[in-house]
């Protein structure tokens, strides 16, 4: 029986990759991932000639049944997303649980993940945090943050920049226009940025500047 690796690839920074995870890429039967024109990019610049197979959001419900077969007929494969962990708001738990469920040893490489650097550089506790990732768009959004007003541990978000603005003026109305939180984005990239102060702050900042890139959206838990 062969084996699934999970490995991270890097958040913005290439040189963020490990030479384990090129060294994985180059010797696994297959590479799962989640757009391959974006990975293609990576594996050339590591000059990683292996097969890719798309397995994403929307086809992975039809394609973990084939790969856990070549699985258990002995073929090792990786599982790659556009950046960051799979399966951090990126496909990949569905075919996880059914390796795991067919016996097949799941290896997680180390690496990179943007919601770590940006809770670590918030300056927010971070002893204790709560993942969100990217909150509903619609149904359910709401309530969701309702539940969220009374929760005292650090909390962290996903969201696209031009959605940014209307998801910290949400926060305002839910946790207060005085929390504590921070923003960062584009992690490992040229024009890295963390802008930190209270909601209202970070509102101000972002209505006048408009935010680019990937966001992480840090907030402070209600205080004791």
């Amino acid at each position: 029986m062969g084996k699934l690796y999970v490995v991270p690839t890097p958040v913005g920074n290439l040189e963020d990759m490990t030479f384990r995870a090129i060294r994985i890429l180059k010797e696994v039967d297959l590479i799962l991932a989640e757009d391959t024109r974006t990975s293609g990019i990576l594996l050339k610049h590591f000059e990683i000639k292996n097969v890719m197979q798309s397995h994403h959001k929307f086809n992975e419900h039809k394609t973990v049944e084939s790969v856990v077969n070549r699985i258990k007929g002995g073929e090792t494969v990786a599982l790659i997303s556009d950046a960051g962990t799979p399966g951090i708001s990126d496909p990949g738990f569905l075919v996880v649980r059914e390796c795991v469920r067919n016996g097949i040893e799941v290896q997680c490489l180390p690496g990179a993940t943007a919601f770590v650097p940006a809770l670590v550089a918030s300056g927010l506790p971070n002893e204790k945090f709560c993942f969100e990732g990217f909150l509903p768009q619609k149904k359910g959004r709401m309530t969701r943050l309702k539940a969220l007003a009374e929760e005292r541990r650090t909390m962290v978000f996903y969201e696209s920049p031009h959605r940014l603005v209307k998801a910290l003026t949400q926060f305002t109305e839910h946790f207060g226009a005085e929390r504590q939180a921070s923003v960062s984005r584009e992690i490992s990239k040229v024009h890295e940025e963390t802008v930190r102060g209270t909601l209202t702050e970070l509102i101000e900042h972002f209505t006048v500047n408009e935010p680019r890139g990937e966001i992480v959206i840090v907030v402070a838990g209600i205080d004791d």
